[in-house]
Formats: structure tokens, C-alpha cells, sequence
């Protein structure tokens, strides 16, 4: 049999989603788990295998395990919608790890062989844009999902690749928001039925789970124009009594930029010699050759922050200044009151 030419162009952007408050409601939709991974398009064009991020950055060099469960499986001429996760834990007692798939981005062979081996990455797909010289993404999702089926019903099992759940019913789909969160899961992911694929576009709609915790304000970073607060660091209090990095704001506007560095100043901690003190952030293959450090603070000023979830002693995703807290001591801002989600093992999410 002859090479099959794909029947869209590549690289394809990703169908977005709106965030909303509420799970919609209504005969119309289709709910399906948001995953919180790395978005990717995976095609097949001849002995071609091609992951491709939402940026349209390849990704297929660093998880080569991936595209080895993908060789010899994935029919020619397929492009499939899909999220790469890497899974933590005992089995009974798995999980999404954000932290872990992170670093598989590494642009050493040497080290990205090995971390497919410690760390191997999943990809769980959700949509079908391509088929046997089909371009499917004018078909309404109901179709295209049922051709996603019949496709995964037509291939073995795959330890490595999984087909994404969904359900119509309402009331099944607000008990998911619940229950995967504690799998790692973010929230849901709500599709019309009758919905084409728009690429780039925010077509669909996603409901995320939103808490809020006080933290102290630990530090800050000058913003990249010189001047102003350019990310506010924040920390928590083990049980030990150490004030533990847990991430940061970086989303002001100008104005409270500037108006932030100036209220910070009196809180700067000094050396004998009246120079601020420098937070050093370690090096990595993520820093940039400009200055990382920070200045430090010291840790007296509460903020409240709306936040998605609390992954070990760090919150997976930037937060939200809600409020500056005047009312509440620092010591009282402990790691162990953030609010969690109760445990769920994440191979219940995955098997239908």
C-alpha cells in the first residue's frame, strides 16, 4: 500500500476553550476531563510521527517513548488531538505530575533517553481531525468522536496512549469535577455536540476549579523594564516552622508595578552594609542569561491568592492577587491548611 498524504496542513493550532464559571448545562454537550498536560497534535504521515505543542514547537525529540508506542500502531494519515501527561504514585494511588513532565523538556539526548525511561509520558486523545484522507474538522463532534472510537476500538490496547473519556449526563459530569480532581485533574472541558474543530479558536468551553489561600509575600523580581515589581514570591510555613517557596504573582499592571516597588521598600531586608538582600535562583536549563535573582523580604505582608491546585509544596500554575491581607499575622499562612482535594487514583480516570 502506497504513502496516504495527510488531508490537512501541519502544523495545526489547538481548539481552545472559555473559561467559565459553571459546568453549562443543556442537552448540547459533551463533557470530557480537562487534562492538565502538554497539548499536542500527534500525526502519522508515512513513517513520519509528529508531535506538535500548542505553540507549534515540535515535541517529538523529547518523548521518544512516545513515539515509539506510536510506530507500527497509529494508522498512516491519522492527526489526533491529544494531551501528554506523566503519571506519579503507587498504583491505587496515581496521579497527574506536572513537576515531572516538565522536566522532560532537556535538550540533552543523553539525559531525554533517560528520562523516558524513569518518567515515561502517556497521551490521552480527545479528537480526531484526520482519517483515511478525510479532513474531519468541519464534522460536527458528535462524528468525530464516533470515529475516534471505532478507531481505538480497531487497534490493540496501548499501555501508552488512551482515549479520553466523556459523558452527556450532567449529573455524572459535576461528580467528575469532584472526583478527578484528585487525580490532578483541572476541571472539565465542555463541547456542543454539533461543533466543528476551529483551530486557534475558543470554541469550546472549560470550567476550572478555583480556591484561594494567604500566603506571604517573600520577595520580589524587578520587572524586565527595569523598574516595578516585575513577580511577587510567595511562601508557606512547613510544620517545621521553615517559610517554604511555593511560586509567585507576575501578572500586574504597569501602574501597580511601579506603585507595588514603592510599598515594598520599607520591608527589604538589608545587609550590614544597607544593600538589599538577593533571593539566588538556581540555575537551570530554563534561565535565561539575564539576572535571576530576587530581592528579598521580610516575610510580614499576607496576600490572598486564588490558586487551582497546591501540588506538593508548590502551586502548579501562576496565581491571582486577590487581596493584600493586613489583618493576618504571617505565621499564620501554614502549608498545611491549604485546601487539597481528596485523593482519587488517576487509572480510574483513564479506564471507561
Amino acid at each position: 500500500m502506497g504513502r496516504m498524504s495527510l488531508p490537512i496542513s501541519l502544523p495545526v493550532d489547538p481548539m481552545l476553550a472559555t473559561l467559565v464559571d459553571a459546568i453549562p448545562e443543556g442537552p448540547n454537550f459533551a463533557y470530557e476531563p480537562k487534562w492538565d498536560g502538554f497539548r499536542c497534535i500527534i500525526s502519522r504521515d508515512g513513517d513520519r510521527i509528529e508531535l506538535g505543542s500548542r505553540g507549534q514547537k515540535p515535541l517529538t525529540v523529547y518523548f521518544p517513548e512516545v513515539v515509539g508506542a506510536l510506530t507500527g500502531w497509529l494508522p498512516d494519515g491519522v492527526v489526533l488531538d491529544a494531551e501528554l501527561i506523566v503519571r506519579s504514585g503507587v498504583p491505587g494511588a496515581e496521579r497527574l505530575d506536572w513537576t515531572a513532565l516538565s522536566s522532560r523538556i532537556h535538550p540533552a539526548a543523553s539525559r531525554i533517553r533517560m528520562l523516558s525511561e524513569q518518567i515515561p509520558a502517556e497521551a490521552v486523545c480527545f479528537d480526531l481531525l484526520a482519517e483515511g484522507g478525510d479532513d474531519l474538522t468541519g464534522l460536527p463532534w458528535q462524528r468525530r468522536r464516533k470515529r475516534l472510537a471505532d478507531l481505538f476500538d480497531a487497534l490493540p490496547d496501548n499501555a501508552r496512549v488512551h482515549l479520553s473519556r466523556y459523558t452527556t449526563d450532567l449529573t455524572k459530569a459535576r461528580h467528575w469535577f469532584v472526583e478527578f480532581e484528585g487525580a490532578g485533574l483541572d476541571g472539565l472541558v465542555s463541547k456542543r455536540l454539533d461543533s466543528a474543530y476551529l483551530p486557534g479558536k475558543r470554541g469550546w468551553l472549560k470550567t476550572k476549579h478555583k480556591r484561594t489561600a494567604d500566603a506571604v509575600a517573600i520577595g520580589y523580581r524587578v520587572h524586565k523594564r527595569g523598574h516595578g515589581v516585575g513577580s511577587l514570591l510567595l511562601g508557606l510555613y512547613d510544620p517545621d516552622g521553615r517559610l517554604i517557596p511555593v511560586g509567585g504573582i507576575g501578572s500586574f499592571s504597569d501602574r501597580m508595578r511601579d506603585e507595588l516597588e514603592t510599598e515594598l521598600q520599607p520591608l527589604l531586608q538589608r545587609d550590614a552594609d544597607g544593600d538589599p538582600v538577593r533571593i539566588e535562583k538556581p540555575r537551570s536549563r530554563f534561565s535565561s542569561s539575564k539576572d535571576q535573582a530576587a530581592l528579598a523580604l521580610e516575610p510580614s505582608l499576607v496576600v490572598e491568592v486564588a490558586f487551582d491546585q497546591l501540588e506538593g509544596s508548590r502551586f502548579r500554575h501562576a496565581v491571582q492577587l486577590v487581596r493584600f491581607r493586613p489583618d493576618r499575622q504571617a505565621d499564620s499562612c501554614l502549608l498545611e491548611q491549604v485546601e487539597r482535594a481528596p485523593s482519587y487514583d488517576l487509572s480510574q480516570v483513564l479506564t471507561d
